[in-house]
């Protein structure tokens, strides 16, 4: 029972760790003024770690909630619908690679970042009725790996960091 309570109250202070790096990433200037959106998703760093410490159903709890938390405290049904749509894809692959254990935490992030972009762009499809969107996957594409880079790197040094405390 101690240790469920643990796994809780510790899964409770890393959602509110993924919503803090949410805010951080919202009020921070673009990274690239030229192309709308592209983020390096901070948040993504407590869902690698929760992943590869806890699973998959807690890396997807905590993701969801923080995904519906934010689209209510900064976003509208819009954002929802584009974060909803990249993190469903996003966490369906990075489980299916983790699971593979094909790649590290590292690809497994540049999976997830390029995923989240899928996302999103087949979202953006079906509401502007134009597959012309498509065309700003290669720039997300790039975009994507870097941050997936960006975040895997920062994930699996938390993951090694924090081997060693039991949960």
């Amino acid at each position: 029972m101690k240790k469920k309570t643990k796994r809780i109250a510790i899964l409770g202070v890393l959602a509110a760790v993924a919503l803090v790096l949410s805010y951080l990433e919202a009020i921070l200037p673009p990274i690239y003024a030229a192309v709308p959106g592209v983020k390096v998703g901070l948040p993504n760093v407590v869902v690698i770690l929760i992943l590869y410490r806890f699973g998959a159903k807690e890396a997807a709890m905590v993701s969801f909630m923080r995904v519906f938390i934010v689209a209510l405290l900064f976003g509208n049904a819009m954002t929802l619908a584009y974060s909803v749509a990249g993190a469903i894809l996003s966490l369906l692959l990075m489980m299916l690679f983790k699971k593979l254990d094909l790649f590290s935490a590292v690809g497994v992030s540049i999976i997830g970042g390029i995923a989240h972009n899928v996302g999103q762009i087949i979202v953006a499809m079906l509401l502007l009725n134009s597959t012309l969107i498509a065309y700003y996957m290669i720039i997300l594409t790039i975009t994507g790996t870097l941050a997936g880079v960006a975040v895997g790197l920062a994930g699996s040094l938390l993951i090694k960091r924090l081997e060693k405390i039991s949960i």
